[in-house]
């Protein structure tokens, strides 16, 4: 079988292959955009708008690829705020549809709408009242006819030569998912802080932790301070290196920090004004820009500097050092 292999690879070229699937596959893709933007467009919103008053989650199934596509929509949907959890329908016949309750949306995936598996998932829904969201390219089939909301996808050609292997239309229903989970997430005004809740860690978690994330206690001082009193407030707190300059509303007025003390050497007195060796109107963000963009700003100035003040509601609620964001994991 090896050798067979080897020896008809040598009268063909791998990559018109991949292209050749790839381009099969975009064309699912542009079939159902199509699609979403005519005839499933009212059933898609109808769905959206179903999950969105669910009280309770969102039962993501399916048998074969159309259930290794249904797995991974329900682990999308999890993480950008719909609940949802993926249920094989072999095991459901077997005790998992107990998992099903009130309030709960089943969400299908099947390509023909006849999958044997399904027909208990669905007469369960029917005794129970459960909605079913029925995703498939049987128009006629049985799912459909069961189903509170039908969402036939349009019918595409197989990617494969036999045209028998599920590909183009497992991307589409991939997509489809993709897609219902977006719809889902702006409808949900769910943010990038959101994001970080259910992301914690890895790269992407970092990459989503805020400067309010980061922030600790700034060293501050009155603008009518001197300079010896502005030193002292940045010796006790010597990680960060410079002292807020703010007036009797903790609005942010200025910024005294290593450099500027540097910079003074030989000018300043101890009973010197802080005031006329400060940096006025330093940069400052707010606690929930992304600590990457926060990182950004710190970069890309013409004077890069290390000590970025984070205010809100134009008063002055702490400090995050480029250090703070290094240890983070934040490059």
């Amino acid at each position: 079988m090896a050798n067979s292999a080897a020896r008809r690879l040598q009268t063909l070229d791998p990559a018109l292959a991949a292209v050749r699937t790839v381009r099969a596959e975009v064309e699912g893709l542009n079939a159902l955009a199509a699609a979403l933007t005519g005839s499933l467009g009212v059933p898609f919103r109808a769905a959206v708008e179903t999950i969105l008053a669910a009280k309770g989650r969102v039962v993501v199934t399916g048998m074969g690829k159309s259930g290794h596509v249904a797995r991974k929509v329900a682990a999308t949907l999890a993480s950008t705020g719909t609940p949802a959890f993926f249920m094989h329908p072999a095991e459901a016949s077997h005790g998992d549809l107990g998992m099903v309750g009130a309030g709960d949306v089943v969400l299908a995936f099947s390509l023909s709408g006849e999958t044997p598996e399904l027909r208990d998932v669905i007469h369960y829904c029917k005794r129970f009242a459960i909605t079913l969201v029925a995703v498939t390219s049987g128009a006629k089939s049985a799912l459909v006819r069961a189903a509170g909301h039908a969402l036939v996808l349009p019918a595409a050609e197989e990617a494969c030569p036999n045209k028998l292997a599920p590909t183009t239309s497992t991307t589409m229903q991939l997509a489809f998912g993709d897609a219902l989970a977006m719809a889902l997430l702006e409808a949900r005004g769910f943010s990038a802080r959101d994001f970080h809740a259910f992301h914690p860690g890895g790269k992407l978690g970092a990459q989503l932790i805020t400067v309010g994330d980061l922030m600790g206690e700034a060293a501050v001082v009155r603008e009518d301070a001197t300079f010896a009193e502005a030193i002292e407030a940045i010796s006790a707190k010597v990680w960060y290196g410079g002292v807020a300059v703010v007036d009797g509303d903790r609005r942010l007025v200025g910024a005294l920090t290593d450099g500027d003390v540097r910079r003074s050497i030989g000018r300043a007195m101890p009973d010197s004004p802080v005031a006329e060796f400060m940096t006025r109107s330093p940069v400052s963000a707010g606690p929930g820009m992304l600590a990457s963009e926060a990182m950004r700003l710190m970069n890309e100035r013409e004077r890069p500097f290390n000590l970025l003040f984070v205010c809100e509601d134009g008063r002055l609620v702490g400090a995050v050092h480029m250090h703070d964001f290094l240890r983070a994991g934040i490059a």
